[in-house]
């Protein structure tokens, strides 16, 4: 008898569940973006008979219930809990936290992505950059100083350096991985923070001939927190915020920006974008194709082409220190096949390649 009322009891309840699962999500309006984690969330599907047919269909349905799922974050959280507090795994999705530092794991190397990274530089170089200056820097990622002593997994950076420099003859290697150490990055992020980036900008002017140091001008730090960077949102767990710090002077805040896709003017700072979905937007408004950043108050009559991804947007404007002009280009929103219809280049004397190891691990969004 007991065991009868016992099983209806569960039934009931796993009716109950299961009914007010369904009734929450078909009345819980679609949500388009997930704030903490960064991302935009898959909508509805369209239905047609093609998709179907194909299997699209059911393919984008099961993304789109799984990012609409209703308490899809407490679940997140319920999860990372299992994973990291009772099952004691020492990483979740990925996703992994010494020292209250978190990373994600970037293995194995791609050695044929790095090698499109390569010649996807030097196809640039030998169309467009043959009569200036250049070089190239690799970034590397929090893994490079995390993974090796605490037991994970990491790519071979000796080897991805030997790849691009066997297959970029043209352009000079500037070696930055010493001038770094995880102090200089984001506990909750992947980026570097700006504020410890002095000396590296001095290097990298040096390593292409600049005689101008970042050092020798005068900054004031500004701060703004809490910054909970986009590992943070990832990891799903409870981390102290770090605080985002950007270095200005009457020369930065007088600066030029122009976005050559919306045809319109900036600032190298935009405070109120903390505020946004990616707070690390506040340095040149976040990911543009294509942006020219002009200082008036230059001593210097140069030019600076920076391709880079996301990290050059807060190191560009410490680099400024040595160039009247730089204007960043992203490969992964624009074609390389079509800048000199929106360049001059023969207003620049200098090129820099700066890619963070996760971009040359996972190149070929490089258009």
């Amino acid at each position: 008898m007991r065991d009868s009322i016992k099983n209806a009891v569960s039934a009931i309840l796993f009716t109950i569940i299961i009914f007010g699962f369904s009734v929450g999500n078909i009345i819980s309006p679609d949500i388009d973006i997930s704030l903490s984690e960064r991302r935009a969330l898959a909508q509805a599907p369209k239905f047609t008979i093609n998709a179907l047919l194909n299997g699209d269909f059911f393919n984008e349905l099961e993304e789109y219930t799984l990012d609409q799922f209703v308490l899809r974050d407490r679940f997140r959280d319920l999860k990372a809990f299992m994973a990291f507090g009772l099952l004691r795994q020492r990483d979740n999705n990925r996703i992994y936290i010494v020292n209250g530092n978190i990373s994600k794991l970037e293995y194995p190397l791609n050695e044929k992505s790095v090698l499109n990274a390569a010649d996807k530089i030097s196809g640039i170089y030998n169309k467009y950059l043959a009569n200036i200056n250049a070089g190239y820097a690799i970034i590397p990622d929090k893994n490079f100083f995390l993974a090796p002593d605490n037991g994970y997994l990491a790519i071979d950076y000796g080897k991805m350096s030997e790849i691009m420099d066997e297959n970029m003859a043209n352009v000079k290697y500037i070696d930055i991985f010493e001038s770094l150490s995880i102090d200089d990055y984001y506990r909750t992020d992947i980026h570097w923070s700006q504020d410890r980036l002095i000396g590296l900008a001095d290097k990298i002017l040096a390593g292409m001939g600049n005689s101008k140091k970042a050092s020798e001008i005068d900054y004031v730090q500004k701060a703004l927190y809490p910054f909970y960077g986009a590992y943070y949102g990832q990891a799903a767990v409870k981390i102290d915020p770090d605080t985002l710090i950007y270095l200005t002077n009457a020369a930065l805040e007088n600066a030029r920006v122009f976005d050559h896709y919306y045809k319109e003017y900036g600032s190298i700072y935009e405070p109120d974008l903390f505020y946004g979905i990616d707070p690390y937007d506040v340095f040149l408004s976040g990911q543009k194709p294509l942006v020219t950043v002009e200082n008036p108050e230059s001593t210097t009559n140069k030019g600076l082409l920076l391709f880079k991804d996301s990290f050059g947007n807060s190191i560009a404007p410490l680099l400024l220190a040595g160039y009247s002009k730089i204007t960043l280009v992203d490969l992964r929103l624009a074609s390389s096949d079509a800048l000199d219809e929106f360049i001059d280049f023969s207003e620049y004397q200098d090129a820099l390649f700066l890619y963070c190891t996760q971009t040359l691990n996972n190149s070929y969004s490089l258009r």
